[in-house]
């Protein structure tokens, strides 16, 4: 009876833990509840994780009120084999799970373990001390892991007064530091809708050519993120800070504002990421150009007149600071972009200059329309910074491509266009374009976009529409995700018989090897979902 009693407390506690990592992940992916987003996540996956261990709730029930030891027995037997086979299915479930960003062990996820660890022990320590009945133990745990997801926001919860603290400590740590740092140093703001980390490592790369510059590594694009990389990384060396400026509700560009004080901005574009959570497409156009009204009257902006949300937006700042226009469609601009040609090695273009009547070439290995408006902003900032024409053209040529973003790799017998990295219907767009340029036979594979809110369908369809114009096979990851992007194609009249559907995007490679003819063949791979999406 106490073997199997132990025993059964063991196996369930290792499956806790199983549980917990996989909460704690999707706890982080969310920003720790930011704006209610763990919350929220739950509600839309929690069919997901209540499985099998509910019948344990139900047989731990049927033990707390179990009268002899025989039934005591068989209860404590059954509830081992329910966490052993609850185990092994949440197994079989990861197999498919394909994370791009994996748990990391940070200090705070180190303290969220250790306030779980207490919550955990609680029924076990009660025991102990109070002799209370097993059964009563048995019953806790059995709830426990059928609610971990919960018990997880519940330590989050607990630890929120230390987290403030702890917050508090490092935002006046790099304030302090910034401000130590002026005026010597250039702090540059980069936020939109999308392309900001590529818009941040192309201008990191072209300043590098004359300047020490230091961007915000990867996506850390949050306050957390900029507070990390101000106290960790910046140095009394470096000449220019570029802020990546993410956010999910209007007000928090000008918290980060707030925080790194920028001189200058740039708006890579505005479109309808994030919908949801802003709420609604003018608040994305506000929320986005709050770095453009917090910018000195000494500061410069830098805007893209081929976007209408920032061409017919309003400053209301009134001594705003100046503003430079890029685009390709419009001319009058102060950079302005022609002549794009595009193969699977880069991109080449022509350069204006307002007020200068001559054409300057520019290469780059990146792909892309929207590219080349991430590095027109980049060369009206370089140029206003003092960089030469040579200069600018050097530290274009050198850009490197960004991982999962419209990157070409020859992959066994075909070319992958990853354009895996969150997609969105500007993005998206681009990449089918440059697929369209290659010459060969086309592919694209997708599971769609999503958090799009009430225009995620109406968009997807639109996609579908766009890739019937230039695939030749198209391949769908999950059947019901993906019905908006079929129905588009079919509405193209593109051939059923070219449309695969697969549940899983590994499965795409073997497919594409099969489909593989005499000619050169490119397979267009247009986003991943995030680890926190499930269909």
């Amino acid at each position: 009876m106490d073997f199997i009693f132990y025993l059964l407390i063991l196996i369930d506690f290792i499956y806790i833990i199983y549980l917990s990592k996989k909460a704690l992940h999707m706890l982080q992916q969310n920003l720790y509840n930011e704006n209610n987003r763990y919350l929220k996540w739950i509600s839309k996956n929690k069919n997901t994780f209540f499985n099998l261990s509910l019948y344990g709730v139900l047989f731990a029930l049927m033990l707390f009120f179990s009268k002899t030891e025989t039934t005591d027995i068989f209860f404590l037997t059954v509830l081992i084999l329910v966490y052993i086979s609850s185990f092994v299915v949440e197994k079989e479930k990861r197999k498919s799970d394909q994370n791009k960003k994996p748990l990391v062990i940070t200090k705070r996820v180190k303290r969220l373990i250790f306030t779980l660890f207490i919550l955990y022990s609680i029924p076990l320590v009660v025991y102990i001390v109070d002799n209370y009945t097993r059964n009563y133990v048995v019953l806790s745990y059995s709830i426990i892991s059928s609610l971990v997801y919960y018990v997880i926001f519940l330590a989050n919860i607990i630890n929120h007064p230390v987290e403030r603290l702890i917050y508090h400590k490092f935002e006046h740590q790099a304030k302090s530091k910034l401000k130590s740092m002026e005026p010597n140093l250039k702090v540059i703001g980069i936020t939109g809708s999308y392309g900001k980390t590529s818009s941040k490592n192309i201008l990191n790369d072209i300043l590098n050519i004359k300047y020490n510059s230091l961007a915000t590594p990867k996506s850390l694009n949050t306050f957390n993120g900029l507070m990390i990389t101000v106290n960790n990384q910046l140095s009394k060396f470096d000449d220019v800070f570029i802020a990546e400026m993410g956010a999910y509700v209007k007000g928090e560009i000008n918290g980060l504002c707030k925080l790194v004080n920028p001189k200058y901005g740039i708006i890579t574009s505005i479109g309808t990421a994030h919908l949801e959570t802003f709420g609604s497409e003018k608040n994305i156009q506000e929320g986005k150009m709050e770095l453009i009204e917090y910018l000195p009257s000494d500061g410069v902006g830098v805007l893209n007149r081929d976007d209408e949300k920032q061409r017919t937006y309003t400053i209301k700042k009134k001594n705003h600071a100046k503003i430079l226009w890029i685009g390709i469609e419009s001319k009058d601009v102060d950079v302005r972009a022609e002549n794009i040609k595009c193969d699977y090695k880069g991109t080449s273009f022509d350069v204006i200059f307002k007020n200068d009547k001559k054409k300057y070439n520019f290469e780059t290995k990146l792909l892309g329309k929207h590219n080349v408006y991430n590095i027109l902003a980049s060369i009206a900032l370089g140029y206003e910074f003092g960089l030469t024409i040579k200069e600018l053209q050097q530290g274009v040529k050198k850009v490197h491509p960004v991982e999962h973003r419209l990157e070409v790799k020859k992959l066994g017998n075909f070319y992958q266009i990853d354009d895996a990295y969150n997609s969105n219907p500007v993005g998206a767009k681009s990449a089918v374009e440059v697929l369209g340029m290659m010459k060969g036979d086309k592919i694209v594979v997708t599971p769609g976009m999503i958090e799009l809110g009430a225009k995620e369908k109406e968009l997807n369809k639109e996609f579908g529409k766009q890739i019937a114009e230039v695939a030749d096979k198209v391949i769908l990851i999950g059947e019901k995700r993906t019905i908006p992007i079929k129905e588009g194609l079919l509405e193209k009249k593109f051939k059923e018989d070219n449309i695969y559907v697969l549940n899983d995007v590994r499965e795409a490679y073997t497919l594409i090897n099969k489909l593989k003819g005499k000619n050169e063949l490119y397979a267009l791979f247009e986003n991943d979902l995030p680890d926190t999406y499930t269909e």
